[in-house]
């Protein structure tokens, strides 16, 4: 066990040197920092001085390696946009954006993995089929259009729930919070929805298939023949080995929702790191942009980690491999 999670640490830590090297060439060439800090006004020799605070005039290897170091720490330097510490900025979107992929994988996990064993169980009727065409709806529109419908329907036509923004929020140290909050879960319930639709079809999709292979195995066919009723067949069984993969497919989305909130944040105006990446593009606020990478890399690496993990805990095959491995 000791060294499996080894390996996989060493596994994550090259992966980060690998995503923190992408993330500086970001600074080598997409624009000039100091001309950004400065403005096209600037003398040869306010530039120069610059360069030389900022450390732009050392050897390539050096700028990478004090990148390094600073990454380590959660330092970033200043916003070129801004003028505020990146990891000050990422600190106050952070919880936004947690809060609203959290929300979105519950919601995913609770009404997906109930919808696609009954599709499994209870196929060819008018119910399942019905689950079915919703999935392949919900695979098929993209993001800002079900986000955009669903503003229109619930926010314009009905007034019943608002369309943009975070709503109250509750100050917890320096987490921000709206569960706490009326006007908070008002204002979460679109983005979240919209944020979860395609996670939701996805792991329907992916229990029915699985939940229909595992039925066919013998194991079960055994455990009928034993005479065990239906729910301990279903749901002690085959349920069970059924959300093995899918765990790993839930890990990887949590990932994916935090990463690709973007859309929904800027369709919802939610103060996230989605929406702040995507002005950070718009002003090529390179050291926001670099942090955001090395953020969203080190979310699936510790999310994957946590996944093999989970892994080699509930499957016995892969503690047997170990073991006769060794």
């Amino acid at each position: 066990m000791l060294a499996f999670i080894l390996q996989r640490l060493l596994q994550a830590v090259v992966v980060m040197v690998t995503v923190a090297f992408i993330a500086f060439l970001l600074f080598q060439y997409v624009g000039d920092p100091v001309v950004f800090l400065l403005g096209q006004d600037a003398t040869p020799e306010q530039i120069k001085e610059l360069r030389e605070d900022l450390g732009l005039n050392q050897p390539f290897v050096v700028q990478f390696w004090y990148f390094l170091v600073n990454a380590a720490q959660g330092e970033f330097g200043l916003s070129l946009r801004q003028g505020a510490k990146v990891s000050r900025l990422i600190a106050e979107r952070f919880p936004a954006t947690m809060e609203l992929a959290l929300v979105a994988a519950g919601m995913a996990l609770l009404i997906g993995i109930p919808m696609g064993v009954y599709a499994a169980l209870k196929r060819g009727t008018l119910l399942s089929q019905l689950f079915m065409t919703v999935s392949l709806l919900g695979v098929s529109l993209p993001t800002f259009l079900i986000g955009i419908l669903l503003i229109l329907v619930f926010a314009v036509q009905l007034g019943w729930l608002p369309s943009f923004g975070r709503g109250e929020v509750v100050q917890i140290g320096w987490w921000t919070s709206g569960f706490f909050t009326a006007k908070g879960w008002q204002h979460l319930i679109l983005p979240a929805t919209t944020l979860a639709i395609f996670q939701l079809t996805l792991i329907m999709r992916l229990v029915r298939a699985e939940m229909l292979e595992v039925l066919r195995t013998d194991y079960i066919k055994f455990a009928r023949a034993r005479g065990l009723s239906n729910r301990t067949i279903y749901f002690g069984h085959a349920l069970k080995n059924t959300l093995v993969p899918v765990m790993t497919i839930t890990g990887l989305q949590l990932g994916g929702l935090i990463a690709f909130a973007i859309i929904t944040e800027t369709v919802f105006q939610w103060p996230g790191m989605g929406l702040l990446f995507i002005q950070a593009v718009t002003f090529a606020d390179i050291p926001v942009m670099a942090a955001y990478l090395c953020l969203i890399a080190l979310i699936f690496v510790f999310i994957n980690l946590v996944v093999d993990l989970l892994y080699f805990a509930v499957d016995p095959r892969l503690r047997v491999g170990k073991a006769g491995g060794h």
